[in-house]
């Protein structure tokens, strides 16, 4: 079973579109994409980190 599925407690699309709905009012229009900016780039940065670690970790080898 997907770990994501068992955290969320099998969520169905009503449960989806009350959220997003939710996140709309909380926010509003024009602040939701510089949200989705900052979480891209601390994405990234979390995996260029790890990649960052990979690679010492594979150096020192």
């Amino acid at each position: 079973m997907n770990s994501l599925a068992v955290f969320l407690g099998m969520i169905g699309g009503w449960q989806i579109v009350l959220i997003v709905a939710v996140v709309l009012l909380m926010f509003g229009g024009k602040k939701i994409p510089e949200l989705m900016r900052g979480l891209g780039s601390g994405i990234k940065e979390f995996k260029d980190a790890t990649q960052d670690q990979v690679n010492n970790n594979q150096s020192k080898k």
